[in-house]
């Protein structure tokens, strides 16, 4: 099967419960392809949580979910040594990030404490606990929902927990169409309708292959304008670490998959700048003050960057 068939077939999948948001499924489909984890922003009934789990019935993947509160403690998620009489020895019990695809809930609702659990998890794929460090299942994604800050009950994330994921969609409200078409079928959500378009394995070749994508040295190039043009601007507090510029180059890559090519070209780059540099760059504290938007200012640095030509 075709690369942009089978990104087409898990689109078609997945729109059978979502209507109306083909762009984030497809660039939450090219962050699963680079191997990355999903921050998806927005205000309660959406869709982030339908998304989420229509993606791992698409893909084969075994899920869980955990609804993130101020109770959530980090052994709820990496697991922790129980003692057992009768043996008189500790054994392990696994927490809920022991699976292929982590549906962390509402992130931003639970303690700094317990959302630095994830820090090794979504970098490593590992857990630690009590010295001991274990692999995770494999693969391994987290996707996160949180909603807007300043809702009731909300943090702010650290910058170090922002930037280990890949890309940050906003859902937003649905077209009117669609809200329409949402409405007929709001009895029930039917996840059974969803059919597995691919295997685990399936999965981990296409991941090879996005890997092993064909980079110009004109788009290596490129992705380094435009993190410098995000770190070295006065209206930016914090631009792109090097961590996020890896991040884009990836995101080219699973674009480029997508759209059945074995190269990348700058339009793949421009394609996922948004969602891969919104909640890694900050504005200045000057340009909080006038009312800018970091949208506006994420366009302005894509014009401003010499677009490469591919010989």
């Amino acid at each position: 099967m075709q690369a942009n068939e089978l990104s087409q077939n898990i689109l078609s999948e997945i729109k059978k419960i979502i209507q109306g948001k083909d762009q984030v499924i497809q660039m939450t489909i090219c962050a699963i392809l680079a191997g990355g984890h999903v921050l998806l922003e927005d205000i309660p009934g959406v869709g982030k949580t339908t998304l989420a789990m229509s993606l791992a019935r698409a893909l084969a993947l075994d899920y869980r979910r955990m609804q993130f509160t101020p109770d959530v403690l980090p052994s709820d998620l990496i697991g922790f040594n129980l003692y057992d009489k009768t043996s008189e020895t500790f054994r392990f019990e696994k927490g809920a990030v022991y699976t292929n695809l982590f549906l962390a809930d509402e992130i931003n609702r639970t303690s700094p404490k317990t959302q630095s659990a994830l820090l090794e998890v979504m970098e490593e794929g590992k857990a630690t606990v009590e010295g001991v460090t274990r692999e995770l299942p494999k693969p391994f994604f987290v996707i996160a929902t949180q909603n807007p800050f300043g809702s009731s009950g909300t943090q702010k994330l650290p910058e170090s927990q922002l930037d280990r994921f890949m890309v940050c969609l906003t859902m937003g409200y649905p077209d009117r169409d669609s809200a329409i078409d949402i409405l007929k079928n709001s009895v029930r959500k039917d996840y059974n309708a969803i059919n597995c378009v691919c295997s685990v394995e399936e999965l981990g070749k296409m991941q090879q292959t996005v890997e092993n994508l064909y980079v110009d040295d004109s788009i290596y190039e490129y992705i380094m304008a435009l993190t410098e043009l995000t770190r070295n601007q006065e209206f930016f507090a914090l631009g792109l670490s090097p961590r996020g510029s890896i991040a884009l180059l990836k995101m080219a890559k699973a674009m480029a998959f997508t759209k059945g090519r074995d190269f990348v070209i700058p339009e793949d780059v421009m394609d996922v700048f948004l969602s891969v540099a919104s909640h890694r760059v900050k504005l200045s504290p000057k340009q909080k003050a006038s009312g800018q938007d970091l949208t506006d200012l994420l366009l302005k640095v894509l014009k401003e960057a010499p677009i490469p030509h591919l010989s």
